[in-house]
């Protein structure tokens, strides 16, 4: 991550005033901020010559840059982090967003499984709300709990294998059975199953599978059969890959594209070619560590080159002993404290959603700033 401007950089109420105000214009109106703009637009109370100066300074410093054929300034990515640091305070969520948020996260238009459609809503309610592009990671399931294992007859030499695992989750897997499996055999093996295995992480089941199940032994030939084929099939039931094939989940890039920094051709297919590189970001995701608030790492920040016109803002989502990541992507010009809200608020809210007992209105409280 890049040097932040709040380590060694210190900063006049001033400098600090003038540098918001052209943070603030430049993030509303996508032009360079000039000193009549900023001292008419936000009643500093000095003339724009002094306004003048004093942006002259923060230029000096590095945290404006004067692009050519302008007047005006431009925030750098260190006067970005100087103000999410600094400056920036936590902003209210209006009770509108809100109902907003919860709407988009409870519609059961979605297909697929109930995680899965989860996070496809959260991708559609981010880009909606704050016009940037959300993308996600499922959450890997080492630590979800097994709750019932199921054996199905499908026909003569082959069975279904079903694991049903909390909230929701199921995953199946065929299995050719070269001995005759009649169904009562076949109910008492699950019955074995699920005494030994049910109510276990997918962790604990992998890592102690064999001392689990060694005398786990059945009346009959058939019987052994079965449960060394459970064994064998372990393997694939158990890993934890991802709810979905590929484990990063984007929104829509169209919400992105209508930036003015995408109105030319050659940063639209920059933008287009970003998203195709999904182990790039996946790999960008799986580093990032979460605490209570969200994470923002802004331009010059990421160790990525293909991602330093770009902020990220990301929040861990937890739904039951499952985590992932859920955040959005946008250009570094970016209304920092709603999005870092709405982030926030929405990754809370889906385990909300999905597990009960979560108190609401802690939720709500949080909406609102405190």
């Amino acid at each position: 991550m890049g040097v932040h401007a709040s380590q060694g950089q210190v900063l006049s109420d001033r400098e600090r005033q003038i540098l918001q105000a052209v943070i603030r214009t430049y993030v509303e109106t996508a032009e360079p901020a000039g000193s009549r703009v900023v001292a008419r637009r936000f009643e500093l109370g000095v003339s724009p010559a002094t306004v003048r100066n004093a942006m002259a300074d923060l230029e000096d410093k590095g945290f404006l840059y004067h692009p050519h054929a302008s007047a005006g300034r431009i925030p750098t990515d260190m006067a970005y982090r100087y103000y999410v640091d600094t400056l920036m305070r936590p902003v209210l969520l209006t009770a509108q967003e809100r109902r907003r948020v919860r709407a988009e996260l409870r519609d059961e238009e979605d297909s697929g499984g109930p995680l899965d459609r989860l996070v496809r809503r959260a991708l559609r309610v981010l880009g909606l709300i704050t016009g940037e592009l959300g993308l996600a990671m499922a959450p890997r399931l080492d630590d979800v709990i097994l709750e019932r294992i199921e054996m199905v007859r499908i026909a003569n030499g082959k069975i279904l294998l079903v694991l049903t695992l909390k909230n929701g989750i199921v995953r199946t897997v065929y299995v050719d059975v070269p001995v005759d499996a009649p169904q009562p055999m076949i109910e008492s093996v699950t019955t074995v199953l699920n005494e030994r295995l049910a109510g276990l992480s997918l962790r604990e089941v992998r890592s102690s599978l064999p001392e689990r199940l060694r005398d786990a032994t059945a009346d009959d030939e058939p019987g052994k059969e079965l449960i060394n084929i459970f064994m064998q099939s372990a393997g694939e039931l158990l890993n934890p890959t991802p709810l979905r094939a590929g484990e990063l989940v984007l929104g829509q890039t169209s919400v992105l594209a209508s930036q003015p920094e995408f109105s030319e051709g050659a940063q639209l297919r920059s933008l287009l070619e970003l998203t195709e590189q999904r182990a790039l970001l996946q790999s960008v995701l799986q580093g990032r560590a979460h605490e209570a608030n969200a994470t923002i790492t802004i331009g010059s920040e990421h160790t990525v080159p293909q991602l330093n016109p770009f902020t990220l803002v990301t929040s861990e989502y937890r739904v039951g002993n499952l985590s992932g990541v859920l955040g959005v992507m946008g250009p570094t010009r970016m209304p920092y404290e709603k999005v870092a809200a709405i982030v926030q608020y929405t990754s809370l809210l889906m385990g909300e959603l999905v597990e009960e007992g979560t108190n609401p209105s802690k939720l709500d409280r949080l909406g609102n700033g405190e």
